[in-house]
């Protein structure tokens, strides 16, 4: 199986059961905001854009990767080489960023938020712009459940979280691709998944237990884990 890379590609995986779990969050009658949290590479990306596809201006996505510190921030930190790990994100913003999203339904106003853009390997701030009537915002990353630092505290802002998960060979195999994609070599970027990737993934598996619903991938693409 060959990671998607569009959007037009992610809608038809995603499993019309979770679609509707997805709906049903927007009956709530106010702002609702969904975490998708898996390791490094497990589809996060595929999972939230099929969902914003499927339902239109309802929903926004809003990845925790656009609270990536920047390189030079990194470089300043001695922390190049760990790109990606808990410490290397502006935590404090992101849940900042969280807490204005839950606000704003209520008090009007567009939200901007940063992106992450890999063909740079650096975020954008204002990069998404989430109106004031949008009933739900999905984001997705690796650490929404972790229970130090900052991280809980990012957790309690999330209404659910549902834990994405993928064999562990295929989701290393597409880091591997999407690594070389953005300009490392294949030697560069298995170098890259066993030192740095693998490592983040043991800390998100470990506590995968904590998130309402696990999804995983399927033949035919991602549906729930108890279908």
């Amino acid at each position: 199986m060959k990671e998607p890379e569009n959007a037009t590609a992610n809608d038809a995986l995603i499993d019309e059961a979770v679609v509707r779990a997805a709906r049903a969050m927007l009956e709530k009658g106010h702002r609702r905001l969904l975490g998708i949290v898996g390791a490094p590479g497990s589809g996060k990306s595929t999972l939230a854009e099929g969902l914003v596809a499927r339902l239109g201006e309802q929903a926004c996505n809003v990845p925790m990767d656009g609270f990536h510190l920047s390189n030079r921030q990194l470089a300043r930190l001695g922390r190049s080489e760990r790109k990606g790990a808990p410490d290397t994100f502006d935590t404090g913003g992101y849940r900042a960023l969280l807490e204005r999203l839950r606000q704003s339904n209520a008090s009007g106003g567009t939200v901007f938020a940063p992106d992450f853009f890999r063909d740079i390997e650096e975020p954008i701030a204002a990069s998404i712009a989430v109106a004031d009537e949008v009933p739900l915002v999905i984001t997705e990353g690796n650490y929404l459940l972790l229970e130090e630092g900052a991280w809980p505290q990012v957790r309690a802002l999330l209404d659910e979280v549902w834990f994405l998960d993928v064999e562990t060979g295929l989701r290393e195999q597409w880091l591997v691709e999407r690594h070389m994609r953005f300009g490392r070599s294949e030697s560069q970027a298995r170098e890259w998944v066993a030192s740095t990737d693998r490592p983040n993934a043991e800390r998100v598996e470990a506590v995968a237990h904590r998130a309402d619903r696990r999804l995983c991938w399927h033949e035919t693409g991602i549906a729930f884990a108890d279908r």
